[in-house]
């Protein structure tokens, strides 16, 4: 099953040897296949996706976890991933690599992983974050059976590239312990939404126009294989043209009760 489903990735845009980020809510691919009588699991779905890039390909997944903003302590060997089971399918992966930023972190695993392995980003979505890396590497964003709300965080990067107006620089502290085991009080930055101005992430408009423009290749969540992918320096150009157009309000944000 597992090159059935490599098979699917690769009918939605997904290449060998991409560089490729994978967003991923796995439930609807597991009852999919439940039903044709094949039990999968998070790392069926892993080596699937391995497969569809194959072994000049990288893999990044997102091991998101926002405790530390609330000072909790955070662990590069340990600290779990908020993001689902595929991504901590991909933590746990041996040849698995970890990125540093403690609320934005990825796993990487593939050819490039260690030009990830030695990023440790201030900002989780700045110049020096793996999304800015994966644009530059002329990389993809797969995002499976999510809709672009609840899943793209790149638009995050393309708004801090472009400083935009509605969200402002915070940091945040806390005991950070590195692969080495080595432990130290630590600050990381953050582009954050402007919650006094009641600013609100409303991003889902700016992906039907990405359907619309014929950027996003595959399928829409719930439909067929569920996964639709773009590319990164394409979805950041379109963004960027939003924002430099005046249209992000109501396109990529919009303000409480509005």
């Amino acid at each position: 099953m597992i090159q059935t489903l490599a098979e699917e990735w690769t009918e939605a845009g997904v290449r060998k040897g991409d560089v490729l980020l994978v967003h991923s809510n796995i439930k609807l691919t597991f009852k999919r296949y439940f039903k044709l009588g094949v039990r999968l699991s998070p790392q069926d779905i892993l080596e699937s996706f391995l497969e569809a890039v194959g072994p000049t390909g990288t893999l990044l997944l997102p091991l998101f976890n926002f405790d530390f903003t609330k000072g909790v302590p955070f662990d590069k060997r340990s600290t779990p991933s908020y993001m689902g089971a595929l991504t901590e399918a991909g933590r746990e992966h041996p040849l698995s690599v970890r990125t540093g930023h403690p609320i934005y972190s990825f796993a990487a695993i593939g050819a490039s992983a260690n030009t990830f392995k030695s990023i440790d980003n201030f900002s989780g979505y700045g110049e020096d974050s793996p999304f800015s890396v994966l644009r530059k590497m002329n990389g993809r964003i797969a995002v499976l059976d999510l809709p672009d709300q609840n899943s793209m965080t790149f638009y995050h990067h393309v708004e801090e590239m472009m400083e935009v107006d509605y969200r402002y620089h915070k940091t945040f502290s806390s005991d950070y312990t590195d692969e080495l085991g080595n432990t130290e009080l630590k600050t990381y930055g953050l582009f954050v939404r402007n919650i006094e101005k009641g600013i609100l992430t409303h991003v889902n408009p700016a992906g039907e126009l990405m359907w619309k423009e014929g950027l996003y290749t595959g399928c829409r969540p719930k439909e067929g294989s569920g996964l639709r992918t773009v590319s990164a320096q394409e979805m950041y150009e379109f963004t960027s043209n939003i924002i430099q157009s005046g249209k992000a309000k109501n396109t990529l944000y919009r303000t409480e009760g509005k």
